[in-house]
């Protein structure tokens, strides 16, 4: 005679389940919005962006450098691997939490893979002293 499972094996795989799932979700193409804004976005003051530095904009999925006094540049903080939000930016480096890939946040460009596109550029302008993506 067999024995069914017991009721707490069952939940244990259900909920390991779920949390897989989001895993999967969170790091899919096309999973959360798109990188670039469709409508303008105000990230706060522009003062917040250090000269010679970046500032990510996680909650935004951008992220915002500043390479010459009052010259802002602002990318979309998805990796184009497979669409995690970049976790940090360390000497204008954004790197991926999922599969390591790093971007360099001045230019977009893909300092190591495995992604292989770069972060697509968003336009920013300033406007009363707070920064405005999109």
């Amino acid at each position: 005679m067999s024995q069914s499972p017991a009721r707490r094996t069952v939940l244990r795989g259900a909920a390991l389940a779920g949390v897989a799932g989001f895993g999967v979700a969170a790091c899919s193409p096309g999973a959360e919005e798109s990188a670039v804004p469709d409508k303008p976005v105000e990230l706060g003051a522009a003062a917040e962006v250090p000269v010679g530095g970046a500032k990510l904009y996680r909650e935004d999925r951008l992220v915002v450098s500043q390479p010459a006094k009052g010259e802002y540049k602002c990318f979309g903080a998805k990796c184009t691997h497979r669409g995690c939000v970049l976790a940090e930016v360390e000497k204008n480096e954004g790197s991926c939490p999922c599969h390591g890939s790093r971007f360099d946040v001045t230019t977009g460009q893909v300092i190591q893979g495995p992604a292989t596109e770069p972060l697509p550029e968003v336009p920013v302008k300033t406007k009363n002293g707070k920064l405005i993506a999109g």
